[in-house]
C-alpha cells in the first residue's frame, strides 16, 4: 500500500492533514478546521448522493406508472407528472451545485464547494 501510494500522481484534490509519512494516517487531533471541512464535505455530498437517488427513483416509479397504465388517460398524466417531478428534481439538484460555485466565485471564494480550502482561508489565524 505504501508503494501504491508513494507513486500515485498529484491530483487536483489534495486532503491537508490526511496521509502523511508513508501511508499512516493523520490523527487531526483538535484541529477544529480539519474536523469542520469533515462534516461538510461529508453532509453535501451525502445530501447530493440521497437527492439524485430519489429523483431516479421518482423518474423510474413513473416511467413504470405510465408503462402499466394501460391507455387510462389519469393514470398517464399521474405518471407523466411523476417523470416531469423527477427531471425537475434532479435539475435543481445539478443547478443548485453550479449556482453556489458561480456566487462563490463572485463573493471571492472560488473554492467554496471545497471547505478544506475556504474555511481556512475564512480563518488564517488557525481556525475558528
Amino acid at each position: 500500500m505504501e508503494k501504491i501510494i508513494a507513486q500515485a500522481p498529484d491530483f487536483p484534490y489534495t486532503f491537508p492533514g490526511r496521509i502523511v509519512g508513508e501511508g499512516e494516517w493523520a490523527d487531526p487531533g483538535n484541529d477544529a478546521t480539519t474536523f469542520l471541512t469533515d462534516i461538510i464535505s461529508t453532509v453535501v455530498g451525502l445530501m447530493t448522493l440521497i437527492a439524485g437517488i430519489f429523483f431516479f427513483f421518482i423518474l423510474l416509479s413513473g416511467a413504470i406508472g405510465w408503462i402499466s397504465s394501460g391507455g387510462d388517460r389519469q393514470k398517464i398524466e399521474s405518471a407523466r407528472q411523476r417523470v416531469f417531478n423527477g427531471v425537475i428534481g434532479i435539475v435543481v439538484v445539478v443547478a443548485a451545485i453550479f449556482i453556489i460555485q458561480i456566487v462563490g466565485g463572485v463573493i471571492g471564494f472560488p473554492d467554496i464547494l471545497r471547505p478544506q480550502v475556504t474555511i481556512p482561508r475564512l480563518f488564517p489565524g488557525g481556525g475558528p
